[in-house]
């Protein structure tokens, strides 16, 4: 897995970090704390900069996040529960957890964004309540970012500082991250079979 992410980086450079990001919005086994580090061992390599590579990944994380937003603002809370009762065990998505998430959205408002991009299990759907309050896209957009930039420049500084050990522990970095996709993975698995919709029985259309 990490000789995957940084060959995608290495041959992408920058490119190659915000789509990994983006993709880790719409794919939650793929997560940024893989990503973001193995960009900070280039950057200290010298063959990418620490100031791009969080930027680039900021960028991937409000991309990714857009489509979350706009499902939110168009579709509404109502219709995406209906849909993830019928489909979201597809995307680990249920009814309550949207409920949760709008909720906590009207109380604590754009800090959600900001923190909530720190919460592996949160950040792949942080952005879905902010378009459910309809809120406007350029705060979204503004807070998406200060959220992103935070922790892309987190994980690209523990990736940099990281890079004068990396001799030590390359050998270590591929079965880890490869470890750690498989069990977000099976996560994945266990949430999509034990989604509520896999069990419950529809009554027959009268």
């Amino acid at each position: 897995m990490a000789e995957w992410v940084i060959d995608v980086i290495g041959r992408l450079g920058y490119a190659g970090v915000a789509l990994l990001m983006l993709a880790e919005n719409l794919f939650p086994p793929l997560p940024s704390e893989l990503i973001m580090p193995f960009a900070g061992f280039l950057a200290a390599r010298g063959d990418l900069h620490p100031v791009g590579v969080v930027a680039a990944g900021a960028l991937g994380s409000l991309v990714g996040a857009l489509p979350w937003y706009w499902a939110g603002r168009k579709v509404g809370a109502d219709r995406l529960k209906d849909l993830a009762e019928r489909h979201g065990r597809w995307i680990a998505l249920t009814p309550a957890e949207i409920e949760r998430g709008r909720v906590l959205f009207e109380k604590k408002g754009p800090l959600v964004l900001v923190f909530g991009r720190l919460v592996p299990a949160l950040r792949t759907v942080v952005a879905l309540p902010a378009g459910l309050a309809r809120m406007g896209i350029v705060p979204f957009m503004l807070w998406t970012v200060l959220g992103s930039l935070i922790w892309t420049s987190l994980l690209t500084l523990a990736g940099y500082l990281l890079e004068s050990q990396y001799e030590r522990i390359e050998k270590w970095l591929n079965p880890v991250s490869t470890g750690i996709f498989v069990l977000i993975a099976i996560w994945y698995v266990v949430r999509v079979v034990r989604h509520p919709s896999g069990h419950a029985e529809r009554k027959p259309a009268k």
